[in-house]
């Protein structure tokens, strides 16, 4: 008779989960003595320990196991021979060390489970019924939402990871439905990483929507004539078949003819003979030690390893703990911080400030880490709020080091060549620093780092590498400083509580660092990180702070122009509507197009109110001369407000300048974002929107010089899709457009019409971002048939862009990724999406290595600027798409040029071998417009 029953809780951890997690976390780690690889299985045996050792409370196991996949060929496979065929292949060096988990848990004396032709979730998912059965209960310890339909009655889920329990609810919040109906819904939105069909065109959304109407997914299929929407109608009966061997597929299956009982699975503790055994083999000194001193045994004698040691990757191994962090007060304290920074030979470092504008923002206090758990805080500019002084702010709390003492002890270490300095997001740290008269050099940057090897993954912010990669919650802001009207400046935050979250955050980015640096190497980014990521940070930040002068009164003008043009917009509009009412709300201009007036396509909101955005006015502009003037006004509007007003509320009050700030994160394709203010969205095509850049100008004695690189994203799409035509057409000189026209429509070049050619230039550009002849049609505000036949045409013409864009998408789809010319890696994490977002990824996909490889040599090109023209008196400005903008002295204009350009023109070189040259045009001007 079983003795598992009630009293009883089984603990079923996802082997494959840890696995995964364990190699993608580490660094490429092997065994001294042989050279085998063996990070994943340090990472394994970490978090296996961590897991058993846990504090699980009311929760502890009384029984446990891990549940392994045992081959690639399931019962699934023989019902559907594509089931899991995307799947990419295992590492390689991977493959050798799943042997070695195995030989891991039983080490541990846990029982290790895996069954031939059933997947671990089967396993699992049978186990979970039977300890239920008998009335224990069970904690599956996985994320993979594939055990969700079994939470409910005693089974509980834990996302270990991120120590987040998910129940009943936590599923609802996944899939919109409760466990007994989750795979109704997967089997109707499918999954594209397991390729499981499901019913094309329908998310989890929708099945979700629709299985809580019809209650189940058989009756919803048996009653599918009565859904409304037509398409959804017909893809629920004719895909019905699909559909059913879809929830076949993600059903688990709880008869799993398994050789062993839940008592088998009882919690026992490990032999440590044989444990010590196996670590001693793996070369694992650190885990030894510590496994040797919870037992009270003797650590066996082990080699030595390499540095770092093979099981020492101390993001993992070493807890957050905020009390052992240090507040260093006085210089004698901070002497021994910068002392063990010299011996170690880096240094973490962070700075918090009063703001987020590096231009205007003050130090409050200097946060630093040396190792994993070792950091402090130096609070300089703390207020103690208790008494104001007679200019109205708060005296210096106590207990901190003086402001000018600090800087003069660490600039020395901040600067020295010798010494790497670690940040996350350095650019913002070194503007701080630049500003006090610190120059920060050399530096590593975490965030820069996740971005070379994840960008289109995930974010690349600091709480989120943290929770992702280290599995730790960062400490909040939003609690110290508060929101809305009661929100204070870091200054305000008692020195306590700013340790404690300063602190960690050097903790964090020194973890994070000694993660990622190695791993730069492993996914092959080590160039793409050394040359156009980390040596651009000095140069923006150097850009940014010297900012570009904006004329006020210019600005001032326009808004006043602006505003009296609007005017008499509005006075035309509401003649055509033959009322008055608010241009800017945009109810009651739904109600006066399509009540009053009865234009076709109105379509109303979940609020009721008619949508009118920019797509739907464009659409009715080719009908009435109303939508086209709201347009024009709304226009003038964004101009007025986002430009001619804002910009005038960004000047710097003591440079006269505006300095925006560029993210280097800030797109997946490697392109720069100006934002606070944001200068690269300045429209050009209308003459208003040129005219914003006279307000930019150069001071007394200079001129702006601009430099653009002339249809790099055609010449980089000549390379790259290899088309005869488009190379010789650049190689002679001649007019892309004109000659594309020329090729499409067969008119001769001297036959040109400027109508003719800006279809030319329309197409163009609209291949490159994978336009559709819907797309096309608005505009050129022509029949989508005929948008439609030009794109047909284009691709007859030019076959070569066809099969680069099929390619493009195979290989997104093999590897995950696509890669610029240079080896930027960009993630197409959609790729095999459905719906409305399956179009989009793949216009993505199919763009990116083309809009990347030119956001590359941009800045490849930046990188290289400030030594070419070092010692002219000229400087770099601004960065806008192809373009950067110089400030010069007159008199060195034309030197300027030839040096610039010629740096433009080489980017690529040696790295990359363009079969079609890079012109630079160039401009100069007493402001920007002038000048472009």
């Amino acid at each position: 008779m079983s003795k598992f029953g009630k009293g009883c809780h089984l603990h079923l951890i996802d082997g494959s989960a840890f696995i995964f997690r364990a190699y993608h976390a580490l660094p490429p780690l092997t065994r001294k003595s042989d050279g085998m690889p063996i990070g994943a299985v340090s990472g394994f045996c970490n978090m296996l320990q961590r897991y058993v050792d846990g504090d699980h409370g009311p929760d502890a196991p009384t029984h446990l196991a891990v549940i392994f996949d045992k081959g690639s060929h399931t019962f699934r496979n023989d019902m559907y021979d594509l089931y899991k065929a995307n799947r990419e292949a295992m590492p390689e060096d991977l493959r050798p060390q799943i042997p070695l988990t195995r030989q891991a848990t039983e080490a541990f004396n846990i029982p290790c489970k895996e069954l031939e032709g059933y997947e671990a979730d089967d396993i699992i998912a049978t186990l979970a019924c039977q300890a239920r059965k008998a009335g224990g209960r069970v904690t599956i310890v996985s994320s993979d939402k594939d055990l969700m339909q079994l939470v409910g009655d005693g089974v509980e889920m834990l996302d270990a990871m991120k120590n987040k329990r998910i129940d009943r609810e936590g599923v609802f919040e996944k899939f919109g439905v409760y466990p007994e109906r989750v795979v109704d819904v997967q089997a109707l939105a499918g999954d594209s990483v397991d390729n499981v069909p499901g019913a094309p065109g329908i998310g989890i959304k929708t099945a979700a929507l629709l299985i809580n109407e019809f209650g189940d997914l058989e009756t919803l299929l048996d009653r599918a004539e009565e859904i409304k929407q037509p398409k959804r109608r017909e893809t629920l009966i004719e895909k019905r078949d699909q559909i059913e061997l879809s929830k076949r597929l993600v059903q688990l299956d709880c008869e799993t003819p398994l050789d062993f009982t839940l008592d088998d699975l009882e919690l026992r503790d490990p032999d440590p003979d044989k444990l010590m055994e196996f670590l001693a083999e793996m070369e694992f000194r650190t885990l030894t030690k510590r496994i040797a001193d919870k037992l009270g045994f003797e650590p066996p004698v082990i080699a030595d390893t390499p540095a770092p040691a093979a099981d020492e990757p101390q993001a993992e191994d070493i807890p957050f703990d905020a009390s052992k962090y240090e507040c260093v007060r006085d210089a004698a304290a901070l002497r021994k911080w910068i002392d063990q920074a010299y011996e170690r030979g880096w240094l973490a470092v962070d700075t918090e400030t009063t703001g987020l504008n590096e231009m205007i923002a003050d130090l409050v206090g200097i946060s630093l880490c040396i190792e994993p758990g070792e950091a402090c805080y130096i609070p300089l500019t703390h207020r103690d709020g208790a008494s104001d002084d007679l200019f109205g702010s708060d005296a210096l709390a106590e207990g901190q080091m003086p402001l000018d003492q600090a800087l003069e002890m660490l600039k020395p270490v901040l600067e020295d060549p010798s010494i790497l300095k670690i940040g996350q997001n350095m650019k913002y740290d070194a503007k701080i620093f630049a500003r006090y008269g610190v120059d920060v050099a050399p530096i590593d940057d975490t965030m820069l780092m996740s971005y070379a090897m994840h960008a289109g993954e995930h974010g690349h912010g600091m709480d989120t590498l943290s929770e992702r990669y280290l599995g730790h919650t960062p400490i909040p802001i939003k609690p110290l400083l508060g929101s809305g009207k009661s929100a204070i400046t870091f200054d305000k935050v008692p020195i306590d509580e700013a340790t404690a979250y300063a602190a960690e955050d050097a903790d964090i980015t020194l973890r994070l660092w000694k993660l990622f640096k190695p791993q730069l190497h492993r996914v092959q980014v080590t160039t793409v990180y050394e040359t156009l990521e980390r040596p651009l940070v000095p140069v923006l930040a150097e850009m940014e702070m010297h900012g570009i002068k904006v004329d006020r009164d210019v600005l001032s003008r326009m808004s006043n122009a602006f505003a009296q043009k609007m005017a008499g917009l509005e006075a035309e509009i509401h003649e055509l509507a033959g009322e008055t009412f608010n241009v800017g709300s945009p109810a009651q201009l739904g109600e006066i197009l399509f009540d009053k007036m009865g234009l076709e396509g109105g379509k109303k909101g979940k609020t009721g109110k008619y949508s009118t955005g920019a797509d739907v006015l464009e659409d009715l502009a080719t009908e009435h001369e109303l939508p086209r003037r709201v347009l024009d006004w709304r226009q003038l509007s964004k101009l007025k407000s986002t430009y001619t007003d804002a910009l005038q509320t960004h000047i710097n009050p003591d440079t006269g300048r505006v300095h925006t700030s560029y993210a280097i994160t800030g797109a997946n394709t490697g392109r720069l974002a100006s934002t606070d203010p944001n200068l690269q969205n300045i429209p050009v095509r209308t003459e208003e929107g040129r005219r914003i850049r006279e307000a930019f100008i150069a001071e007394p004695g200079n001129v702006l010089v601009s430099l653009d690189y002339s249809q790099i994203e055609l010449r980089i799409l000549a390379h790259i899709a290899d088309i005869p035509a488009l190379k010789q057409a650049f190689a002679d000189g001649l007019d892309i457009h004109a000659m594309t026209a020329s090729e499409m429509f067969d008119v001769p070049l001297d036959e040109m019409t400027p109508e003719i050619r800006r279809k030319a230039k329309a197409i163009n550009f609209g291949v490159i971002y994978g336009i559709s002849g819907f797309g096309l049609a608005r505009n050129l505000r022509i029949p989508r048939a005929e948008a439609q036949g030009f794109i047909d045409r284009y691709f007859e013409r030019f076959p070569g862009i066809r099969r680069y864009m099929d390619d493009t998408i195979a290989f997104a789809r093999e590897h995950g990724y696509v890669q610029t010319l240079f080896g930027r890696k960009i993630h197409t994490t959609e790729i095999n999406a459905k719906g409305p977002h399956a179009g989009f990824a793949r216009r993505a996909a199919i763009n990116a290595p083309i809009q990347g490889t030119a956001a590359d040599v941009i800045r490849r090109a930046m990188v290289r600027m400030p030594e070419a023209i070092d010692g002219l008196p000229a400087k770099m400005l601004l960065q806008v798409h192809d373009e950067l903008l110089f400030e010069v002295a007159e008199d060195a204009v034309d030197q300027t040029i030839e040096i610039a350009r010629d740096v433009m023109e080489n980017a690529p070189d040696p790295a990359v071998k363009l079969d079609v040259k890079l012109t630079v045009d160039a401009g100069k001007g007493a402001n920007w417009a002038e000048a472009h």
